[in-house]
């Protein structure tokens, strides 16, 4: 006799087991940006935390917004989301908060990568970071993602579009060659003051649709966050063979 196939019920959306909490911005978000869902191979759910402004965010520490990520973190749980990451780098600061609170596997931050991608490099070479904001990344940032604190690192304050746009939000549309430049010239700066870099973690969300265009640039792996998340999504849902 045929045993009935029964469905399992308990969630109200199937089929995205990755929530990812978002900032409350108005910049575009062009493929390859978390934001944008065309940039996953699988299925995402989103939820927009009111007043987590990326200017809020970076530049003032995230202060009194704990609160606010720990309930839309919930929400997503109690959605479906079986884990959790976020779209910004410098959330890294509500690592342990968030995964003690939802129970769930989360991954904060790209920064999260660094310990792994050292580990791959033959001595004397060192992991590198490219930063939205170099100033704002601060010691307790990279100590909540396992990173040394003498990490070196670049940011993209002193460009002409990337940084106005996604932070200072002075206007909302973006010039994608500017931006894809400030990039770039922050990994040039990196890698020439620092000739012993052999890999660069890009910290900021919105960097990977100019990962490819640094590597060229730099002739070092690139990793980002959609690298970092692709690999976390695989132990979720392993992949079938045969």
């Amino acid at each position: 006799m045929t045993e009935p196939l029964i469905a399992r019920g308990g969630k109200a959306v199937y089929g995205a087991p990755l929530g990812i909490l978002m900032l409350d911005a108005r910049f575009p978000r062009i493929p390859g940006d978390m934001g944008n869902a065309t940039t996953w191979p699988f299925p995402v759910m989103y939820r927009v935390v009111k007043g987590a402004t990326p200017e809020r965010v970076v530049l003032q520490g995230a202060e009194g917004l704990l609160d606010d990520f720990l309930a839309a973190a919930a929400e997503l749980v109690d959605q479906g989301a079986e884990a959790l990451t976020t779209n910004c780098g410098f959330l890294t600061l509500f690592q342990r908060e968030l995964a003690a609170h939802v129970c769930v596997p989360v991954a904060t931050s790209a920064l999260m990568q660094v310990p792994w991608v050292q580990a791959m490099l033959p001595p004397g070479k060192r992991v590198g970071i490219v930063t939205v904001s170099k100033s704002s990344l601060t010691d307790a940032h990279l100590t909540a993602a396992g990173v040394p604190l003498d990490v070196p690192v670049a940011g993209t304050e002193g460009g002409r579009e990337f940084f106005r746009v996604l932070i200072r939000a002075e206007k909302q549309d973006m010039d994608v060659a500017l931006a894809e430049q400030d990039i770039l010239d922050a990994g040039r700066s990196l890698v020439a003051a620092h000739p012993e870099v052999g890999a660069i973690v890009l910290e900021c969300t919105n960097m990977p649709p100019y990962a490819r265009a640094l590597r060229e640039v730099v002739g070092l792996p690139v990793f980002d966050i959609v690298s970092m998340i692709e690999w976390f999504h695989a132990g979720i849902r392993p992949r079938r063979y045969g």
